[in-house]
């Protein structure tokens, strides 16, 4: 007994000193792991590093040196956490209604929060001085649905600005549910969120309301541009290519 007790000593010791590429990258990934967890079972959502430390079996100086302070720390957690929830993403089925797809999105981004309340506050409410790229990189995966939507001219705005809107309304809600269920309490909230956003946001000609105020220049223009990222063109030269897209941006800007 007192040799494994010994055995397993030693092994944390090597773990806590060693400073190799691929020792780093698993204490890396220990810290960021115990970091999760304490997050997760935190009444107030705060860690203490030490604690992280011991339970992932080194030293303060270790994390310190990987991760600069507490708040690289956290940054390393919610950037973790939006590496899973894009795999959760990419798993969803992609239709041939983007729209529909939209509003898949937005339900799933909701179930996300209800499963991860912790790391999802982690991910959203604006911390000092953080570096973390989760917000950033899932505005440009919502952004990458809404330029299928401008493709299939059912946007009524371009893709930056439609998921400027949306996905600020989204976290709203979820924030809301899990901070204060008991004053957010209506089940039908995010639906009746999301539809007013996206009634903003969407061109419905079917549907019945005041005429929009969109030139349908303007509105022509973002759906060529959307095509061609998409799918691109072989009938115009690069500099041909970048010229028309120069002249939709123009477009664009009329108002």
């Amino acid at each position: 007994m007192r040799e494994r007790n010994e055995a397993a000593t030693d092994g944390r010791r090597r773990r806590s000193g060693a400073t190799g590429t691929a020792n780093d990258a698993m204490v890396r990934g220990a810290l960021v792991e115990a970091a999760r967890r304490q997050i997760a079972s935190a009444r107030e959502g705060d860690i203490s590093t030490r604690a992280v430390c011991d339970e992932a079996g080194v030293t303060q100086p270790v994390l310190y040196r990987l991760f600069g302070d507490k708040n690289g720390l956290l940054d390393a957690v919610a950037d973790d956490a939006f590496e899973r929830y894009a795999r959760r993403k990419q798993a969803l089925e992609i239709s041939d209604d983007p729209v529909k797809d939209l509003h898949t999105g937005w339900r799933d981004h909701m179930s996300f929060a209800a499963e991860n309340p912790a790391v999802y506050q982690l991910m959203f409410v604006p911390r000092p001085h953080s570096a973390s790229n989760a917000y950033r990189r899932i505005l440009e995966l919502l952004e990458a649905t809404l330029l299928r939507c401008a493709a299939t001219g059912t946007l009524a705005t371009t893709p930056r600005l439609a998921a400027q809107l949306i996905l600020p309304a989204n976290i709203g809600v979820a924030l809301s549910h899990i901070a204060q269920p008991h004053l957010f309490d209506d089940p039908a909230l995010s639906d009746r969120t999301r539809e007013a956003i996206f009634a903003a946001v969407l061109s419905r000609p079917a549907d019945p309301g005041p005429p929009s105020r969109t030139s349908p220049m303007r509105t022509a223009a973002w759906q060529l541009r959307a095509q061609l990222t998409l799918t691109g063109t072989d009938k115009l030269a690069p500099v041909e290519a970048a010229l028309l897209d120069h002249w939709l941006e123009r477009l664009d800007e009329t108002p």
